[in-house]
């Protein structure tokens, strides 16, 4: 186990929500992995969103979660997850912190995660998330996803969770050989999302199903932010 929730009596009040989200929307829709499967029953999603928000927390939709930005879908996670076919001993790249909620999943299935977060504010808050939740692996970082993280490269699996307009040339050079990346590639209202696999020669790319993200915003994606909104830390 890679990290656990803190013993507290109010989190069993969503245990079987939980259970029912992972009944009906994911193992109900197809997701066999049993390592997502039991990622998906652990990590306490509720504890991801805004307090006002909890009590939707397991329901079948994305949910807004400030500055513009959504915790994902239940379902679409560990969609995205399940593409990364992760064993265990990886070192992942996230582009898109958000609220830490998928990062907290791959947490579950991965050795290291490295994750990199454009909105100071939430990255703050996916931090005291990542605390709540005692996730000690995870590496994180305010800065322009669309970049990467090269210090930390190559990674075995990245996965991009904003739409981008094409899949950017940096996150391709930081996979390994055999490595894959997911991400929703289009246009803003609609992407497909696309599973890349690094090859000893070239990419290649598989066309997994139609899907909803924001926008990428970065040097390589939509648009271009004030660089100084960013930090290392």
């Amino acid at each position: 186990m890679k990290f656990s929730v803190a013993s507290q009596p109010k989190y069993s009040d969503y245990f079987r929500a939980r259970q029912r989200m992972v009944k009906e929307q994911i193992i109900g829709r197809g997701i066999k992995d049993p390592r997502v499967i039991a990622a998906m029953e652990q990590v306490p999603r509720h504890l991801f969103v805004p307090e006002t928000l909890q009590g939707q927390a397991y329901g079948d939709s994305a949910l807004p979660i400030g500055e513009g930005q959504t915790i994902s879908q239940p379902f679409m996670v560990a969609f995205m997850t399940e593409a990364l076919m992760l064993r265990g001993d990886e070192r992942v790249l996230e582009i898109g912190t958000g609220s830490g909620y998928q990062t907290a999943i791959l947490a579950k299935l991965a050795d290291r995660v490295y994750s990199v977060e454009r909105i100071r504010s939430l990255l703050e808050r996916a931090r005291k998330n990542f605390d709540q939740v005692q996730c000690r692996n995870v590496m994180t970082r305010l800065f322009d996803g669309s970049y990467g993280w090269k210090e930390e490269g190559p990674f075995d699996a990245i996965m991009v969770t904003a739409g981008a307009p094409s899949v950017p040339p940096p996150l391709l050079e930081q996979l390994k050989i055999g490595g894959v990346l997911v991400i929703p590639v289009g246009d803003k209202n609609s992407q497909r999302l696309l599973s890349v696999r690094r090859k000893k020669r070239g990419f290649s790319e598989e066309d997994l199903r139609e899907c909803s993200f924001v926008a990428l915003v970065g040097e390589h994606g939509w648009e271009k932010p004030p660089r100084k909104d960013y930090g290392l830390s």
